[in-house]
């Protein structure tokens, strides 16, 4: 006669174990997770920002266009902002890559013509590089080194929620406030987390 046994040493799947993390996890983890998901909740989709376009009359194909430079700035500046960000520290590039979102934000608010979207994407192309490669490296650098991949994953599960968070606020508030209040909520909050970085230090380990 066959018995079942359990596999007792067999470990349950859990998909939000990220948020045990946070309890054991560095002061100064805990100060910049603080103000990266703090952004993160009003850091939008990019889908947003091809609406604002496409609502002021630009069409499809030069939408498209803008986009891939947008992406194309994006790539090409990464790895020098990335060895400015080693000479000058992550948080100072980090600031600045934030004043830009300030800046694109603020002004998708009030752009119309297809010269201002230009513009405007290739300073979003250089907040890109010199924030999204740069905050799980910051992250590294706070948390002790036998941690730090369960440190950045942690960072990432919490970031996944706040994303969709900040989508679904900011399709909320262009629906019954228009695109103005989207992108103008967006670059007060972020201007908050340029303060709060200014004035809150995060030691690093190394």
């Amino acid at each position: 006669k066959k018995t079942a046994t359990a596999d007792t040493n067999k470990k349950r799947i859990n998909f939000f174990a990220f948020f045990s993390y946070w309890k054991p996890s560095s002061a100064a983890y805990k100060k910049l997770l603080t103000g990266l998901l703090l952004f993160a909740m009003v850091n939008s989709s990019d889908v947003f920002l091809l609406l604002k376009m496409k609502e002021s009359g630009i069409n499809d194909t030069l939408i498209i266009g803008l986009y891939i430079f947008y992406n194309l700035v994006f790539a090409l500046s990464a790895w020098p902002l990335g060895i400015l960000a080693d000479r000058l520290g992550k948080k100072k590039i980090f600031i600045a890559g934030l004043f830009l979102f300030v800046l694109v934000y603020a002004g998708f608010s009030m752009a119309n013509d297809w010269w201002t979207f230009a513009l405007l994407l290739a300073l979003y192309g250089l907040y890109a590089a010199a924030t999204e490669g740069l905050a799980k490296a910051w992250i590294s650098n706070t948390a002790s080194k036998n941690e730090t991949a369960t440190a950045i994953a942690s960072y990432s599960g919490f970031q996944s929620l706040a994303a969709l968070l900040a989508s679904s606020l900011g399709g909320l508030l262009w629906f019954y406030f228009g695109s103005v209040a989207t992108f103008g909520i967006a670059a007060a909050v972020t201007f908050g987390v340029i303060i709060y970085f200014m004035f809150t230090p995060v030691e690093e380990n190394n």
